[in-house]
């Protein structure tokens, strides 16, 4: 005891019994704070890779797969749509795909890895809206005989190839984003893993 009659131990063992209770008091408020800032598990699962089994897809059909929240289509191109694809090149706004939409190892004729399969990302260029697959070889509303097959957009016009290239004249700055992708296996494709030319 000091001479002023205060039990010096006392006090010290109060307050570090203080201190302890309120560091524990602040972490229970601290923590749901800095969890609200972690993302939930709905989005961790919307930007996970997406693996798309394409062992059933048949010539000329069209799967459709989410992946970020957006769609994603991967088209089982026909013989007969890729000769059509080297055909179109006059009628492109971009046919080479010079700007970026495309990951380097998809920057060839027919934007993708195999060229049987297209994947892209379903969302015209323009302002967003999801074109129409339309593998109708010369549809009257679409340009006739001049069309030959692809995808269009309902919401102004925009008309796109069997690769995803944005036809001249149209609404749409540029081509239909390829997304990165690879393929597990050959029925097997995993969207958003970047794994080259596999």
């Amino acid at each position: 005891m000091s001479a002023d009659g205060v039990d010096l131990k006392k006090r010290r063992m109060l307050t570090a019994a203080t201190s302890v209770v309120g560091a524990i008091g602040a972490g229970y408020v601290v923590y749901p704070f800095l969890a609200a800032w972690a993302p939930s598990e709905r989005a961790k699962a919307a930007g996970a890779p997406v693996e798309a089994d394409i062992s059933k897809l048949e010539s000329g059909q069209m799967l459709r797969v989410k992946w970020r929240g957006k769609p994603v289509w991967i088209v089982h191109r026909t013989e007969e749509n890729l000769k059509d694809l080297s055909a179109l090149e006059g009628t492109l706004a971009d046919p080479k795909s010079e700007l970026p939409q495309q990951p380097g190892y998809c920057q060839n004729p027919t934007r993708s890895i195999k060229e049987k399969y297209l994947v892209a990302v379903g969302i015209c260029t323009h302002l967003g809206c999801s074109p129409t697959y339309r593998p109708d070889v010369g549809a009257a509303d679409l340009g006739g005989d001049a069309w030959r097959g692809g995808f269009s957009c309902p919401c102004h016009g925009s008309k796109f190839d069997l690769a995803g290239r944005v036809y001249a004249g149209a609404p749409a700055p540029s081509n239909l984003e390829i997304p990165p992708h690879q393929y597990l296996s050959d029925t097997l494709i995993l969207v958003s893993e970047d794994g080259g030319a596999a």
